[in-house]
């Protein structure tokens, strides 16, 4: 049966997300809120906790993982970005938006996409999470928190207690999210495409009408 952890969304009490962390760096599955959805998060090196993240999506796995790192300095780190796609990040970061970059050497292959070698990557504007990652001190591997068979993601922290309390090992409970996923932008090849549209504006990545 999972911890249940209810934070305060702006101002987070430190001991109660260090100890989230604690679960983390031992091996755990977490569930937490974001400025989009609630996700679903391990430690960056962990396999079998990435297996158990598919096996609530049911998801294979070719499934991509997004990092999420704590500024955009770190997200510098695990990807490569040139000075144009700096300064376009450094717009929208932190925000509810997940970029696909070309991945570094810092990156696990296993995390990379196998053909494009990319990775998502994300920096989002939540007092949580910032905290979070700032314990940690190295990004978070993460998935959305989409149910199989749904549509929409996860927002509500009692209904994800009641469903998965079985199969993850925290729930940090910030109240409940908007239930939209993220805006995913593929700045690969240098020239902004949307992926997907969701909560965040993505009118400055799209051509001129």
């Amino acid at each position: 049966m999972s911890q249940f952890f209810s934070v305060h969304k702006v101002n987070p009490q430190p001991r109660l997300i260090r100890e989230a962390v604690n679960i983390v760096e031992a091996g755990g599955v977490i569930a937490y809120p974001t400025d989009s959805s609630y996700a679903l998060g391990c430690a960056i090196g962990n396999k079998e906790a990435m297996r158990r993240i598919r096996k609530i999506r049911e998801v294979g796995d070719r499934h991509d993982f997004t990092l999420v790192c704590k500024d955009l300095s770190e997200l510098s780190l695990y990807a490569k970005i040139d000075n144009g796609i700096y300064r376009l990040l450094k717009r929208f970061t932190p925000g509810p938006y997940t970029f696909i970059l070309t991945a570094t050497r810092e990156v696990p292959r296993r995390l990379q996409n196998p053909k494009r070698k990319t990775i998502g990557l994300r920096v989002p504007d939540d007092p949580v999470v910032s905290m979070l990652l700032g314990f940690l001190e190295e990004p978070l591997m993460s998935s959305t928190l989409i149910l199989p068979g749904e549509m929409l993601p996860m927002n509500d922290p009692l209904d994800i207690r009641e469903r998965l309390e079985h199969l993850l090992d925290l729930v940090i409970d910030a109240g409940p999210c908007d239930a939209e996923p993220t805006s995913v932008i593929d700045l690969v090849d240098g020239v902004p495409r949307v992926l997907r549209r969701g909560k965040g504006d993505t009118g400055a990545f799209e051509p001129a009408a």
